[in-house]
């Protein structure tokens, strides 16, 4: 079995996975990239119940293989969200397979991908043949600002 084909639709089970990856890698990852602010509207926005919410409405998956977590991604209807890879295994294909996961998922009933996509993540969309669309600014509680890109992918 590819250990990079193995994804599965979280579970209750899963929620505190899912909410670790996701705290993990904005706090090892998004303070390169976004001010503390910034920093701390991502773990609010991504928060446990939200989590637990989603995982209920079946809309979030994991990339799992021999008991071990890679990397979480969320999607309802056309949109992607909540799209993490623990650090530790970034840059070995794991968001891709996640990627090209939930785009297969999507294109079986819509023609396009939305998602939001952040400063972490913008390059990997674009290798994968996104496009921007929109660019977005949110002032967050401190003043600090939270920049992201609108962006899409149109089914072949």
């Amino acid at each position: 079995m590819d250990r990079y084909q193995i994804i599965f639709q979280a579970t209750l089970n899963d929620l505190d996975t899912v909410y670790n990856i996701c705290k993990n890698t904005i706090k090892a990852v998004y303070p390169s990239f976004y001010p503390k602010g910034a920093v701390d509207y991502f773990l609010e926005y991504h928060s446990k119940e939200k989590i637990k919410e989603d995982i209920l409405n079946g809309y979030v998956y994991i990339h799992k293989f021999q008991g071990e977590v890679f990397g979480t991604i969320s999607f309802k209807d056309n949109q992607i969200y909540r799209f993490f890879v623990e650090p530790k295994y970034q840059n070995q294909g794991y968001g891709k397979q996640l990627i090209v996961y939930a785009e297969w998922m999507i294109f079986k009933t819509y023609d396009k991908v939305i998602l939001d996509a952040s400063f972490p993540s913008k390059n990997l969309y674009l290798k994968n043949g996104y496009k921007e669309i929109e660019y977005n600014k949110i002032e967050t509680k401190n003043g600090d600002k939270l920049c992201f890109d609108v962006m899409e992918k149109k089914k072949d």
